[in-house]
Parts: structure tokens; sequence; C-alpha cells
């Protein structure tokens, strides 16, 4: 039982310096990455101002790290497709403009969320 556990131990700090090699690379490559995450270090304490219990804060929190999600998804995508070839394919195009539509609606759906709350705390 001890191996197992070691090996479990040994995995989950292997999977943590991968995810942090990640949101590294991320945060190099990607503009859009790095104005978002700072947008919304901003956001986070305002949203944990903002809610008025423990649920709107994690809606609040959790759709801003949605974004940081779908975005990272999405590089993701485009670094897949660029590695592939970099001349111009239908499919590519349509990965690539699906990646970003999936971060449209990441954000839209936090605009929404941030909203309702916002509108019910000062005006509901």
């Amino acid at each position: 039982m001890g191996k197992a556990k070691e090996s479990v131990l040994r995995h989950i700090g292997k999977a943590f310096i991968w995810s942090a090699t990640g949101i590294k690379a991320a945060w190099k490559n990607e503009l859009a990455f790095r104005v978002e995450a700072i947008i919304i270090i901003i956001l986070i304490p305002l949203g944990i101002w903002l809610g008025n219990s423990a649920a709107e804060r994690a809606l609040l929190i959790a759709s801003c790290l949605l974004i940081l999600i779908i975005e990272l998804l999405n590089s993701a995508v485009e670094a897949v497709v660029d590695r592939i070839g970099t001349e111009q394919h239908e499919l590519s195009g349509r990965a690539k403009d699906m990646g970003s539509a999936a971060a449209f609606f990441a954000m839209l759906t936090a605009g929404i969320v941030w909203a309702l709350i916002a509108y019910e705390r000062f005006w509901g």
C-alpha cells in the first residue's frame, strides 16, 4: 500500500508542476490570457465584496475562473492546429473559431452572472 500511496502523491506533484508549466506558457505566449488574468485578479476581491452569500461569491469567482479555463483550452487548440501546419485550411479555421466562440460564451456567462448579482445587490 505504501508504494501505491507514494505513486499517487508523486503523480499529484507532477500534475501540479505540469499545470504550473502550462500557466507559465499561457502567460508568456498568450496576450488574451494575460489581459484576462489581470482583470480577474482585480475582479475576485470585488466579487468577494459584491456577493451577499457564499453561493453568490462562488458564482462570481467561478464565472471568472471559467474564462481562464476556456482561454487555456482555446490556446491549446490553437497551438495544436498551428503545430499541424500553417497553411490555411477550413477545418483549422473552424477549430480556432470555435475555441474563440467558447471563450466568448465564457465571458458572456460571467457578464450575466455579475450583472444579475450586482443588480440584486444595488437595485433589487
